[in-house]
């Protein structure tokens, strides 16, 4: 917690308001034309999930900030202490300056020497005595400013401090109006469990025999590649030297490809995991489920050639865009703009993505193979 610094936890709470933002955009203001409370809840779920981090990280923002104040309220101490030192000091010298000046000129001192050499000395001693006593002036100077300054940021740093708190509290407001409404829907769900378990079952088919007719395409293509360099040998693809560079420069891009889409929130993670809402179900997802706004387009992440064009049911498609070894796929989109075959550029728009009239959900489910190993697509593409 203490590793990361107020301004990192800044940030992080700008991403963290930006995401709840993107949460109620794609999530709660699309048009449906059914409820459905086991989305409904998942939805929230999301939502409160976000807004949870948000509250720890605000108030780590919060404890930072204070150690901040407690920090600088230490050092106006010290430094106010030193102050009244130095002015203490200061006033002594005026003091005797003031003395010395009543009894006996500054010249009448310097005739009074027995020698040149003493002269010399009073002069140099009258000097240095002036030079001193004008430096303490500029240090007294110096040490209000610092202080002057330092109460500012104090006042300022309290100032943040108390913005801080008031978002917190209108976060945690709003979080317990979603936990009530969260109630509402586990109530719901619980009439037609049964019911939302045999969908689930049925949507978790479907994506196991897209993912089988996907990893047949990636299969026979690897096969093609080698049958053309004349060989037998199928454990990967028989790559030219440019597709060869072309995967290496992918492989380089790992951790900061562009996202599929120009506005997404992750809503349902890659790999085998827990049902959000409905215990004892665990769901295996080949890719990201990425949602997005209405009418948007899916984009290529990288330099590539669409390698197959898969046609699913109710008229959906996914696009298979090779870069060298690696494949990507765009699933769950409506109309393309590509054909197989065709040259694409990373950010080119591959296809128009699918919204579901009942949800009034835009997903698009991205997913990443090498060669026929599938990847986590969250480690590919830049963090948000």
């Amino acid at each position: 917690m203490f590793s990361q610094t107020r301004q990192e936890l800044e940030a992080q709470r700008i991403l963290l308001k930006e995401e709840i933002n993107r949460v109620n955009k794609l999530l709660f203001t699309a048009q449906k034309n059914e409820k459905n409370a086991l989305e409904d809840l998942k939805d929230l779920n999301q939502k409160i999930e976000v807004r949870e981090k948000l509250i720890a990280t605000i108030d780590k923002e919060a404890k930072a900030i204070t150690r901040e104040i407690n920090s600088n309220q230490k050092e106006i101490d010290k430094l106010s202490k030193e102050l009244e030192v130095l002015k203490k000091d200061y006033a002594e010298m005026i003091f005797k300056s003031y003395k010395s000046k009543s009894r006996q000129s500054r010249i009448m001192f310097l005739l009074s020497s027995t020698s040149f050499t003493q002269a010399y000395k009073r002069t140099q001693y009258m000097n240095q005595y002036a030079a001193f006593r004008k430096k303490q002036g500029e240090e007294i100077g110096v040490q209000t400013q610092k202080i002057s300054e330092l109460n500012k940021v104090l006042r300022d740093q309290k100032k943040s401090k108390d913005t801080l708190i008031l978002s917190e509290k209108e976060q945690k407001a709003q979080i317990e109006l979603d936990k009530k409404s969260k109630e509402g829907l586990v109530t719901q769900i619980k009439r037609k469990e049964q019911q939302y378990r045999n969908e689930i079952k049925i949507k978790q088919r479907e994506e196991a025999v897209l993912s089988a007719k996907i990893d047949k395409i990636i299969k026979d293509a690897i096969a093609k590649s080698n049958a053309n360099k004349g060989t037998t040998k199928n454990t990967g693809f028989a790559l030219t030297p440019e597709a060869k560079a072309l995967a290496a420069s992918f492989e380089k891009n790992k951790g900061s490809l562009p996202w599929p889409v120009d506005n997404g929130l992750v809503v349902r993670r890659y790999g085998t995991q827990a049902h959000p809402t409905l215990r004892g179900i665990t769901i295996t997802s080949t890719g990201l489920h990425i949602a997005t706004n209405p009418n948007a387009n899916a984009k290529s992440v990288f330099n590539g050639t669409v390698l197959a064009i898969q046609v699913l049911s109710g008229g959906k498609k996914a696009v298979l865009v090779q870069h060298g070894n690696y494949i990507t796929t765009y699933n769950n989109l409506e109309n393309l703009y590509v054909e197989t075959g065709d040259k694409v550029v990373t950010g080119q728009v591959l296809g128009k993505i699918f919204t579901n009239k009942v949800t009034g959900k835009t997903i698009l489910i991205f997913a990443l193979h090498k060669e026929t190993q599938r990847q986590n697509p969250s480690s590919w593409i830049l963090k948000r």
